[in-house]
């Protein structure tokens, strides 16, 4: 096709000041990658002596070539920074943009259209019409962080077409093999909860490792932390040059699991959404949607017309539409049928006939309920009916045909051709990317569906319970296929809208349920359903939740491992009067009496629970829990913005302040207990008056992005508060309360600094940092001592070592870090490690505290836990199971008797730690012997200190200790008449002891 003549008119009209300016190497790589100039022109066009001669022969050249030529001289314009003599070509773009791509008529090679199905990226819609500009300043910012990670944002108003826009950017053969030769990865975000958002990272980590040569060796990551760890290691490792593109993303706590110091595009309605990240960012404003000439574009395509033959209404109808591609292609779609309805159309539209969106709604069109209710008028009535039925399903969720056969009691086959005809009246999309194939609602038609039918979402999702309830009567789906994956994610969802409480109740105090869900989708959307639909389940029987919910925190690690446990076997571990025990019994039972074999633990009341108090603080996660110095209260903050303080007696609510306007990511009490510190993703750090919940301080701006930490020090003699963030450089800060800015800065750490802390003087400063070193300061003077590079303690590793946290030990003489899933303990003088606390390796170590009056070292983990551990004797003394979810941070009370820890789940929980002390020192051997006689029940064993040891089974209590032996205790064995044990001992001697303490009559 030759070059169209208002092309050529404009190359010969700007041909002097093109000659004067571009620089035809540059320009010429890109025309070479879009297929648009041989080797051989550019090998003559550098035979030109100069460079305006250069530009002269390539101009000339150009003259002579296609559309295609043109348009691929226009992007690498834009490309390069000349956007000014873009603009002076950008008038007389011809209309067949796409053909300004090399390869196919798609716009793309087989081979760049191969790497972006494998990575998700959507097809283009059936009628889509290019918006070149557009398309062109994303390519543009993408091309600016092809040497270094950053955010490309593209925001607008919903359905103005950011996805199609981010989707076309990378339909490009240039941009994916000078940019981004790792591959594109798509990843449909939405509104999600943590779980949700969890699952998200899981798949896309799952998609990234079988992509590549080697099959993965890893266990998918069972906590955000974990998974954000993987996903980094996977796109700076094995995908080091690659984009991950986010669509649809609404909120910051979302974003920040992705700060993984990558490349990111990003679709959003918030323009100010990627501050809350780290790194480099560019935006691209989608501020109308599309303009007349492109709606009109559209509804020519759809009625197969001549943009100059569509009659006078339709440009009226473009503009009733305010810009929305959604919006015209749902009339367009109808007009494809109906193609004498125009006027019919305009005037539904223009008279509003229907319920505007409710002004609480996140969109601004007038227009969607007037195109939307056209074109479910013209469904015959039964079809509208099943569209109505589409109320129920959540935003961004996709579903098989199968389920919507089991609510439409319908023969899949006939759902497919229904859900084909919404589709193709745009009232519905298509996942065709999946097998089978995927429906979804953009969320802009869900919101509509919702305000059309509130009156009757009850009975809707009663509706969807019933439905499957009659197709399921024999049990649930348990395939693992997408129709069993829906039910099992969404049914108690269904249930709670549907106020079905009996039903709900009947089904999660199920442990048959319990372990149907965890199975197929692992314990976190199986504990969250429990958070979340509390408040329904404890007006049934709160004891009864609480019982299931323990049962998940104490076992949750199991769930999730392959081959997957006996659930009943687990159970039969909770106390006798939990509900999971009594249901666990019952099976266990049933089973026996068919050959089955379990075990019932007699002795479990002799396990002390340290748990004294659970606080319900916040809505959202808790991220940081702190004692005030005279232990009498608690302060908490998190996801809600807010901070509240509590009586630590008794869990009464004394305080509760609006915080910041993101995420309060820690709070501080000053040492005499009158103000409290926070620290925000706002990148604010304010300090309050305690009793009068007054802001006396904000410190601001000095941060340039999310504060992540802040403590004072331990006196009042000079009083100074230290605050740490992600900033590249000036990331630690220290303050004086009197000054308007900082004190001191602290320099040294060139990757984000997750914790801060003082010495017990307040000699030093503490900190730890994502480059995988511990940092201490001199408080006085803000000079660096020393450097601790924790990392060096790995092993040899493709992953960074990220240290999230330092403690103290009360004597100032060492210093414990947490990093990957260890605790590790150094000199402070030398630097060299003392101890190291190896955890289980499937687990990450989120926070750790020293005990200001023990030995006792605490540590929170992503697996749910928190653990003690005594630091002389290196061994573990307590477990504090509760959380339902990964545990932030953990702190000892001032005098050590309490521990607190918070969580995601939404509570804070307080132990007592006096407990621990009583049987720490003593743990027994394997190598032991049991007697059963009767009721009675006596074990013997050989202890740490190489004493015999005889106990009562039933209670722990030591019924016979021997002297420590001279030799290792190898095994025991024990002796009813008389009283006896044998000992079976390393040098090869055998000795009897006999034991008159205990009968065995």
């Amino acid at each position: 096709m030759a070059l169209e003549e208002r092309a050529r008119s404009s190359l010969l009209r700007f041909r002097h000041r093109l000659e004067q300016d571009i620089k035809p190497s540059y320009l010429m790589d890109h025309l070479i990658s879009d297929g648009v100039l041989t080797v051989d022109e550019e090998e003559r066009i550098k035979t030109q002596p100069t460079r305006k001669d250069q530009a002269a022969a390539l101009l000339e050249l150009l003259l002579r070539k296609d559309n295609r030529a043109y348009i691929s001289f226009y992007n690498a314009l834009i490309t390069e920074a000349y956007e000014d003599l873009a603009n002076l070509l950008h008038g007389d773009l011809p209309q067949i943009s796409q053909s300004a791509l090399k390869g196919s008529s798609d716009g793309c090679t087989p081979t760049v259209q191969a790497v972006l199905s494998q990575g998700g990226v959507p097809q283009r819609p059936v009628v889509f019409v290019s918006r070149l500009e557009l398309v062109n300043r994303v390519r543009e910012k993408l091309f600016l962080v092809e040497k270094a990670p950053g955010w490309v944002t593209v925001f607008g108003m919903a359905g103005s077409g950011k996805s199609v826009l981010a989707a076309e950017a990378v339909r490009h053969q240039g941009i994916i093999e000078e940019c981004f030769p790792g591959g594109v990865h798509w990843l449909s975000i939405g509104q999600l909860d943590k779980p949700d958002l969890l699952a998200k990272i899981q798949s896309l980590c799952f998609r990234l490792e079988q992509s590549m040569d080697s099959q993965s060796l890893y266990r998918t990551p069972n906590s955000l932390d974990e998974a954000k760890e993987r996903l980094r290691f996977l796109m700076l490792r094995r995908y080091p040059r690659s984009l991950l593109i986010l669509d649809d993303v609404w909120d910051t706590t979302v974003l920040k699991a992705f700060d993984i110091h990558s490349r990111v595009l990003l679709t959003t309605r918030n323009r100010a959404l990627a501050d809350s990240v780290s790194g480099v960012k560019y935006q691209v404003e989608v501020e109308s949607g599309l303009d007349e000439n492109k709606g009109m574009e559209i509804l020519a395509l759809y009625t197969k017309t001549e943009v100059c033959a569509l009659p006078e209404d339709a440009r009226s109808i473009v503009r009733e539409c305010k810009g929305s591609p959604l919006v015209v292609s749902l009339i367009g779609a109808l007009l494809k049928e109906k193609p004498n309805r125009w006027h019919y159309y305009l005037r539904q539209l223009q008279q509003k006939q229907f319920k505007r969106i409710r002004k609480s709604s996140s969109y601004d069109y007038d227009a969607l309920d007037q195109a939307m209710s056209a074109s479910i008028e013209v469904l015959p009535d039964e079809h509208r009916e099943f569209y109505k039925d589409l109320t129920v399903l959540e935003n961004d969720i996709k579903v098989p045909a199968k389920v919507l056969s089991v609510l439409w009691d319908l023969e899949p086959e006939e759902v497919e051709d229904i859900l084909e005809e919404f589709v193709n009246k745009s009232l519905l999309f298509v996942d065709n990317h999946n097998k089978p194939y995927l429906y979804y609602l953009h969320d802009l038609q869900l919101d509509f569906l919702v305000e059309q039918n509130r009156t009757q979402l009850e009975s809707l999702h009663n509706k969807v319970v019933h439905q499957y309830q009659q197709h399921y009567r024999d049990g649930p789906p348990t395939s693992g296929d997408e129709e069993c994956l829906y039910w099992i994610r969404f049914l108690t969802h269904h249930m709670a809208k549907a106020n079905l409480s009996k039903e709900l109740y009947s089904l999660m105090f199920s442990l048959d349920w319990v372990s149907i869900k965890a199975r197929i989708m692992g314990p976190a959307h199986l504990i969250n359903d429990y958070v979340e639909y509390g408040p329904v389940l404890d007006k049934e029987n709160s004891d009864v939740r609480s019982h299931f919910q323990e049962f998940l925190s104490l076992n949750g690690h199991h769930l999730e491992q392959r081959p997957f446990p006996d659930v009943v076997q687990l159970a039969l571990s909770q106390p006798h009067s939990s509900e999971v025990y009594r249901q666990a019994l019952l099976q266990a039972q049933g089973g026996a009496r068919t050959g089955r074999l379990y075990f019932d633990w007699l002795n479990k009341s002799s396990v002390e629970n340290l748990s004294r108090l659970v606080l319900h603080p916040q809505q959202g996660s808790i991220y940081s829990a702190c004692f005030s110095h005279d232990g009498t209260r608690i302060a908490s903050c998190g996801a809600s913005k807010t901070l509240k303080v509590f009586r630590s007696t008794s869990g009464e609510k004394l305080t509760e302040i609006q915080a910041h306007d993101d995420e309060v990511l820690c709070c501080a009490f000053s040492p005499d207990d009158r103000l409290l510190a926070t620290c925000s993703s706002d990148r604010k750090v304010k300090v309050w008056n305690v009793e009068r919940a007054m802001l006396l301080r904000v410190f601001e701006e000095e941060h340039s992005e999310q504060v992540n930490h802040c403590q004072f020090t331990n006196t009042t003699k000079r009083l100074l508060l230290a605050t740490c963030s992600n900033d590249k450089f000036l990331n630690v800060k220290l303050w004086n309360l009197n000054k308007p800015s900082s004190q001191n800065t602290m320099f040294g750490h060139f990757e984000p600094v997750n914790h801060c802390c003082f010495s017990p003087d307040d000699a030093y400063v503490s900190t730890s940092s994502n480059d995988g070193t511990v940092k201490l300061f001199k408080a006085s003077s803000a000079n660096e001592w020393k450097t601790i590079k924790v990392s060096d303690m790995f092993e040899e590793s493709d992953e960074e070592v990220f240290v999230k946290c330092s403690t103290w030990t009360a004597d100032g003489k060492r210093i414990i870090c947490a990093a990957r899933n260890a605790a590790l303990m150094f000199d402070v003088e030398t630097s060299d490690m003392l101890l190291e606390i190896k955890t289980n390796r499937l687990s990450t170590v989120q926070f750790c505290h020293a005990c200001p009056t023990s030995n006792l070292l605490a540590i929170a983990f992503s697996n749910y836990a928190v653990e003690l551990w005594d630091l002389e004797s290196n061994n573990k003394v307590a477990d504090c199971s509760g959380h339902l979810s990964w545990v932030q941070r953990v702190e000892f009370s001032p005098d050590g008797s309490q521990l607190l820890s918070c969580s995601d789940d939404q509570t804070v929980r307080l132990w007592e730690t006096k407990k621990v002390h009583t049987s720490s020192a003593v743990c027994l051997k394997r190598n032991s012997d049991v007697l059963f006689n009767d009721e009675e029940i006596i074990v013997s064993a050989a202890d740490n200190c190489n004493r015999l040891q005889v106990r009562d089974g039933r209670t722990g209590s030591v019924l016979f200790q021997s002297e420590e032996m001279s030799s290792r205790i190898r095994c025991t064995c024990m002796c009813r008449q008389p009283s006896a044990v044998a000992l079976g001992q390393q040098d090869g001697t055998v000795q009897v002891e006999h034991t008159y303490t205990y009968s065995t009559s």
